[in-house]
């Protein structure tokens, strides 16, 4: 059995684990509402244009733009994954990550793109297709860094022969609850609606031109709101993970806290019986 210094010492530093892990879960609580009003901001915009763009395909203008192309299965794939810059929130890389793989196994000659360091730290390691990386970007989230992000992968697909780009992220549904979105983020897939598709448009300029700028502001503003929802899934998964921990600390601290009133009454027990045994001597 551990003596009383032990035992209180451990006591006070798993108390001061429970107050780094309790802080932790508050400041991850506070950057959470801060990231779903942005989600919420972002999200009709985003859906908008979207349904404008997959409107346009539907239609079967007369273009062959390769932003509305159908994927012709002869040039590259690439694999856009986004995780975490740092750690702390369960098994919420891990995840991206293992589906990650998944694909890979599948498709192994694609190319990566990681956002995040936690999955360029691994894959840098696993896998020689990393194309770019970008990583501390979710310190400071800003729509000009994630508008550079965006060019670059734009730029990747309409110069180097992709032929789709696929994007794995982790979406944000609430504080407790995430799932994770494997899909194809260019070519823009066609949406399957009888109303969008019914819907006409009078074009000015020019098809082609809209449909670049249109497709630009769809990746500009796909990728801001997928950093944004990765970013507000980070913080609910690692306030719940802070949250599990404070309360096992808890835990653990009364338990302790037990076992050295145990101890300190064992301790006492035995002093009284030597003191006893140590009088009755004398006496004798």
């Amino acid at each position: 059995m551990a003596n009383l210094k032990e035992i209180k010492t451990r006591i006070e530093s798993i108390k001061s684990t429970k107050q780094i892990t309790n802080a932790m879960k508050m400041v991850a609580a506070s950057k959470l509402r801060k990231a779903q009003d942005n989600i919420f901001n972002a999200r009709p915009y985003a859906d908008h244009i979207n349904d404008m763009l997959r409107t346009l395909k539907n239609k079967n203008i007369s273009t062959d733009h390769p932003l509305l192309a159908e994927v012709s299965g002869k040039g590259k794939t690439a694999f856009i994954v986004v995780t975490a810059d740092r750690g702390l929130c369960g098994s919420f890389n891990t995840h991206i990550i293992k589906e990650a793989v998944s694909h890979l196994k599948k498709e192994p000659n694609a190319d990566l793109i990681c956002i995040g360091r936690k999955g360029y730290d691994y894959f840098k390691k696993n896998s020689k297709n990393i194309t770019a990386y970008y990583v501390d970007l979710f310190n400071e989230m800003n729509f000009d860094v994630s508008v550079e992000v965006a060019e670059k992968i734009l730029n990747l697909f309409l110069n180097e022969n992709y032929d789709k780009i696929n994007i794995i992220y982790n979406e944000f549904k609430s504080a407790i609850q995430q799932e994770i979105v494997a899909k194809q983020l260019l070519p823009i897939v066609p949406i399957e609606s009888e109303e969008i598709s019914k819907l006409d448009y009078v074009y000015e300029p020019d098809e082609e031109t809209i449909i670049y700028e249109l497709g630009k502001k769809y990746i500009h503003v796909d990728i801001w709101r997928i950093m944004l929802e990765s970013s507000a899934a980070e913080q609910g998964a690692r306030m719940t993970a802070m949250d599990s921990a404070t309360e096992n600390a808890a835990d653990l601290i009364d338990k302790l806290v037990l076992h050295y009133n145990r101890a300190r009454q064992a301790a006492i027990t035995t002093e009284i019986i030597e003191i006893s045994s140590g009088a009755e001597a004398i006496q004798q």
